[in-house]
C-alpha cells in the first residue's frame, strides 16, 4: 500500500502549507493512530489522523484535485481566514469546495490590492512560495518623492532592512509627470511589507500598491476587484511542469457541478453591478 509523508497529506487536505503543517507536527498537534506524530512519519489510507484531538479526513494524492484560482484582492480585505474584528477577508467570496480548502499563496496586507493565487494543493502552495523556486512578483507602485537613477541603482543593488538585505530585481518607470509617479518593480521574496519598506528606506512614500503578476501569471483585466477566475487544466499543467511537479488531471465536473459553477460566475457579475455582499455564497 502506498504511503505518503504526513505533512504533505495534511497540506493537501487543506489545513495549511506544508511548512505550517511541519510546525503543527513539531508542536504536538497531530496524532496518528492515537500516537503523537513526529516529523518524518508516513501514513496511508488505513491510518486515523487527529488534529488537536479531533478526527480529520485526509485527502491522499490519488483522490485529490489540483485547483488554482486567480483572485483580485481589493483594498480593505485582510489575507486571513477569520478575523476577530469582523473585517472582510480574501476568503469571503471564494467558491466552496467538496473537500479540502483554499490555501492562499503568499499574503497581501490590508492596504495592498491585486493578484492573489489560491490552490487546494498544499504542496503546490509550498513550492510556489519556497525561495528555491525563484519566482518573482511584480507590483505597480505609486510613490511620492524624488526618484533618480542613483536611488534606483541602490534599490536594485540591495538595501539593509531590519530583517536583512533586500532588493528589487527590476525597477521600471511606468507613468506620471507630477509629484506622484508610477513604477513597476519586481521582487523575488515575499517578506512582510517588503516593497513599501524598500521605498521608505529612500525617504519615498508609497501611496498605492498593487500586485500585477506572480511568476508567469498576470492579473487578468476581466477579473475585477473582489472577483476570481479558476485556471484551466492547461494552465495548471504548465504551472506543475514549471515547478517540476507531476501533472494531475482533475476530475471532470458533473452536469450539476458545472451548472453551479456557472451560477457562481454570474453572481460575480451581479456583485460588480450592485456592490459586494458577504453572504452570497
Amino acid at each position: 500500500m502506498i504511503d505518503e509523508k504526513l505533512q504533505k497529506v495534511l497540506a493537501r487536505s487543506g489545513l495549511g502549507s506544508r511548512r505550517e503543517m511541519e510546525r503543527w507536527i513539531e508542536a504536538g498537534r497531530i496524532s496518528v493512530n492515537d500516537q503523537v506524530a513526529t516529523l518524518g512519519d508516513r501514513i496511508s489510507i488505513r491510518d486515523a489522523v487527529e488534529v488537536d484531538g479531533r478526527p480529520h479526513k485526509m485527502v491522499f494524492d490519488r483522490d485529490s484535485d489540483r485547483k488554482v484560482l486567480v483572485y483580485n484582492k481589493p483594498l480593505g480585505e485582510i489575507a486571513t481566514r477569520h478575523d476577530p474584528e469582523g473585517r472582510a477577508t480574501v476568503f469571503d467570496h471564494l467558491p466552496p469546495l467538496k473537500q479540502g480548502r483554499w490555501i492562499a499563496v503568499g499574503r497581501l496586507d490590508i492596504n495592498t490590492s491585486g493578484l492573489l493565487l489560491f490552490t487546494t494543493d498544499g504542496e503546490l502552495a509550498n513550492n510556489l512560495m519556497h525561495p528555491s523556486a525563484n519566482i518573482d512578483r511584480e507590483y505597480a507602485v505609486r510613490v511620492l518623492g524624488n526618484v533618480d537613477e542613483a536611488m534606483i541603482a541602490r534599490l536594485k543593488a540591495g538595501v539593509l532592512l531590519d530583517d536583512g538585505m533586500a532588493r528589487f530585481s527590476d525597477v521600471q518607470f511606468f507613468d506620471g509627470d507630477g509629484a506622484n509617479k508610477w513604477y513597476h518593480v519586481c521582487i523575488m521574496e515575499g517578506r512582510n511589507r517588503e516593497v513599501r519598506r524598500l521605498w521608505e528606506s529612500q525617504d519615498v512614500q508609497v501611496s498605492r500598491l498593487k500586485r500585477v503578476r506572480y511568476g508567469p501569471f498576470f492579473l487578468p483585466s476581466e477579473v475585477k476587484a473582489g472577483h476570481w477566475k479558476e485556471l484551466s487544466q492547461k494552465e495548471i499543467n504548465m504551472l506543475s511542469s514549471m515547478l517540476d511537479m507531476k501533472q494531475k488531471k482533475n476530475k471532470a465536473p458533473t452536469v450539476k457541478e458545472a451548472e453551479e459553477a456557472d451560477r457562481r460566475v454570474r453572481r460575480q457579475r451581479t456583485r460588480r453591478e450592485v456592490g459586494p455582499k458577504r453572504s452570497d455564497r
